[in-house]
């Protein structure tokens, strides 16, 4: 069974301190799918991740290269930050930057991997962030967001996600 919790976040300041906090519950191994609209605060939250985990680098989009290795500066995992948005071919593709060998010793985040990951593990936290209300702008990082986040599989069977609500 899933175990999930519901977050409101109003502010990319927020959206960066939930990345922290999920970090916190953040082992090698994890994969977690990062899904929402353009602008949603994908990358916000994986900035707050890397933070958390402690990790070299600014965490940034990584649309252009397509996957971003950031070692970690302490004893924890290194954070694999992936931007799947330009991969059509599904597990295909994805098996061709071998986060299958990447993924037992680091944390895999894939912004727009729903679809096209699910497969690299039966377990996963897959966050599904959307605009909460209105009609503003997509985008606009000041409209309030809805963010869901999911256990799948026995990894996370035991974990308290809603610790994640602050």
């Amino acid at each position: 069974m899933d175990v999930a919790t519901r977050i409101t976040v109003t502010s990319p300041e927020q959206m960066r301190d939930l990345g922290r906090r999920l970090a916190k519950l953040l082992r090698p191994g994890d994969l977690v799918l990062l899904t929402g609209e353009l602008g949603a605060g994908k990358t916000t939250l994986t900035r707050g991740l890397g933070e958390g985990l402690g990790v070299r680098g600014a965490v940034t989009s990584p649309t252009f290269v397509i996957a971003r290795v950031h070692p970690s500066l302490g004893s924890g995992p290194p954070l694999v930050h992936v931007d799947a948005y330009r991969l059509g071919g599904g597990l295909d593709e994805m098996e061709d930057l071998d986060l299958d060998v990447s993924l037992p010793e680091s944390v895999i985040a894939v912004e727009w991997g729903e679809g096209k990951v699910e497969g690299l593990s039966e377990d996963r936290l897959h966050v599904v962030i959307e605009r909460a209300v209105g009609d503003g702008a997509a985008g606009d990082p000041d409209d309030p967001r809805g963010v869901v986040v999911t256990g799948v599989g026995p990894r996370w069977a035991g974990e308290d996600l809603a610790s994640l609500a602050g």
